[in-house]
């Protein structure tokens, strides 16, 4: 009879065991959905990144100047099989300002809004086009030119096997008194490791097409890793990265580091 009980109690903990380890490895296999689904930047997930880069060695002085992005996504589902993901980003900009070498300030930049339009239907390149603003909330002019501007953007990325790769890439005009002619381009690359890790490369190249030849282009190259886990029930995204300004007009910083924790909302858009 004991022999018994004791065989079955074994078997009662044995299955609870591979029951546990089951829960383990589909939340894991969760969280490696997840990693994937937010280095795709037309994923139909609501989330709320929070960016932080910070450039080293900025001015004679060799100053910090920092820029925390918040970057709520927010994607909605149109008629026709199209998808529309809006993307904000909100700069608070701390900056270096004065000869002392000591003093700095902290406000609010122009905001940016981009609406890319994406088919929902799925294919081997995974593509948005669609506008992209400058909103004039600029709290100084040292933090932003405080103008409306506009100018087309486009967003495309491919996932094969462990990687996903694409880039995003827009030009704004404004249109005040402060005449800007700005471009951006980032490409990413994503290699997916287990348990929800990641490597990542994903620059901003910038260039100011109004500036002096030589003194038009910021061209960082580095790269980085991050994670995704759960939080008790709240999914996160947490990555760091730095980069190598190979090309930068002078007096901009040779270094800059990245770290971004990102809050997830994995649900389906609702029209």
């Amino acid at each position: 009879m004991k022999t018994k009980l004791l065989t079955l109690s074994l078997l009662i903990l044995g299955t609870s065991m591979l029951m546990a380890q089951d829960e383990i490895n589909t939340e894991l296999s969760e969280e490696a959905k997840l990693a994937k689904a937010t280095q795709n930047p037309l994923a139909a997930m609501y989330s709320l990144p929070f960016q932080n880069n910070t450039t080293l060695n900025v001015g004679s002085k060799e100053r910090t100047h920092n820029v925390l992005n918040i970057q709520p996504v927010i994607p909605m589902s149109l008629t026709g099989g199209i998808n529309l993901i809006n993307r904000v980003i909100i700069p608070v900009i701390t900056q270096p300002y004065g000869n002392n070498g000591k003093s700095s300030s902290t406000g609010l930049g122009d905001v940016n809004y981009t609406a890319w339009f994406s088919p929902t239907k799925a294919s081997k390149i995974t593509w948005g086009i669609g506008p992209a603003f400058q909103i004039p909330t600029a709290s100084k002019d040292i933090y932003g030119s405080g103008e409306f501007g506009i100018g087309p953007s486009a967003v495309a990325l491919t996932t094969k096997g462990q990687w996903v790769a694409g880039f995003v890439i827009n030009n704004i005009w404004t249109f005040g008194d402060i005449k800007e002619n700005k471009f951006l381009f980032q490409y990413f690359a994503n290699y997916n490791l287990p348990k929800a890790w990641y490597i990542v490369s994903a620059p901003i190249l910038t260039a100011n097409w109004n500036a002096a030849s030589g003194q038009q282009w910021i061209v960082p190259f580095g790269a980085g890793a991050g994670k995704v886990f759960k939080l008790g029930k709240q999914p996160i995204n947490i990555n760091a990265q730095i980069y190598n300004n190979v090309v930068r007009p002078d007096g901009w910083g040779d270094w800059q580091a990245r770290i971004q924790v990102q809050l997830l909302f994995p649900k389906k858009a609702k029209s």
